[in-house]
């Protein structure tokens, strides 16, 4: 791993525009050294900063797009809890992200055979890959430490075969999902963890500087070979005590 970097921002105003040249730099990189840029995608507030960010940069090209889902709710694509549905309305309906390029769930399928069909898609969109490796997962973490739909004390925490997983009594509803397994997430070249608000200060501190008792699922993220960030708000970094970072305007990651 290259190092995980704690970067705070006075609030998400002043953090959304970095994340989108997170973003678009790794995609250039990518672009340039393999052809096409592979992202992995989050629900929550990470839809709409995007949404909002990414197709205000003047001449972005998303023709060599593959986006992916580092998560996601088994419900049709039309319901507000579909992190697909919320990213079309938001995202992909503003750029030029190819169809062939959005890879989504069937949603019609029993959650096991979701999570099945699911990982042949990505198989198909990796064929050289034993764990799919993705150029950037963006990811944000719950108040209870999940991130995906990987959640504390669940068995999913120690799948090490899997490319994606079923769960169908997630904590958090709507209870069945697929997520992405660790072995997936670790794999990628770059990860970008989103956190805002004060409601993450105190489980934001046990994930960055240890707590007793099990780690939380947020806190195994720590890519093999690749990149970590931390993106966070003052709210959300006021109780940490290690050395942070915060960065210049204009300044880039």
């Amino acid at each position: 791993m290259a190092g995980r970097r704690v970067v705070v921002f006075p609030s998400s105003a002043e953090l959304g525009p970095v994340l989108a040249q997170l973003v678009t730099s790794r995609a250039e990189k990518a672009i340039a050294s393999h052809g096409r840029f592979t992202l992995g995608l989050s629900g929550g507030s990470l839809v709409s900063m995007l949404g909002k960010e990414l197709p205000a940069l003047p001449d972005l090209d998303c023709s060599k797009w593959v986006v992916g889902f580092c998560d996601e709710r088994l419900v049709p694509f039309d319901d507000p809890e579909s992190t697909y549905g919320l990213y079309k309305g938001q995202l992909f309906s503003k750029v030029n992200i190819p169809d062939s390029g959005i890879l989504t769930i069937d949603s019609s399928l029993p959650v096991n055979e979701c999570a099945e069909d699911y990982t042949r898609k990505l198989k198909e969109a990796f064929p050289d890959d034993k764990f799919p490796v993705f150029d950037l997962l963006l990811l944000g973490m719950g108040p209870d430490g999940h991130t995906c739909s990987l959640f504390p004390d669940h068995p999913l925490l120690e799948e090490t075969k899997k490319i994606v997983a079923s769960i169908s009594d997630s904590p958090k509803p709507p209870p069945q999902r697929v997520t992405m397994t660790f072995p997936v997430v670790n794999s990628a070249r770059c990860v970008a963890f989103v956190s805002t608000g004060g409601s993450k200060a105190p489980v934001l501190k046990e994930v960055l500087e240890g707590r007793e008792g099990p780690a939380y699922p947020a806190a195994r993220v720590v890519p093999t070979n690749g990149e970590l960030f931390w993106l966070v708000d003052d709210p959300a970094a006021s109780s940490l005590t290690i050395q942070v970072e915060r960065l210049g305007s204009g300044a880039k990651l």
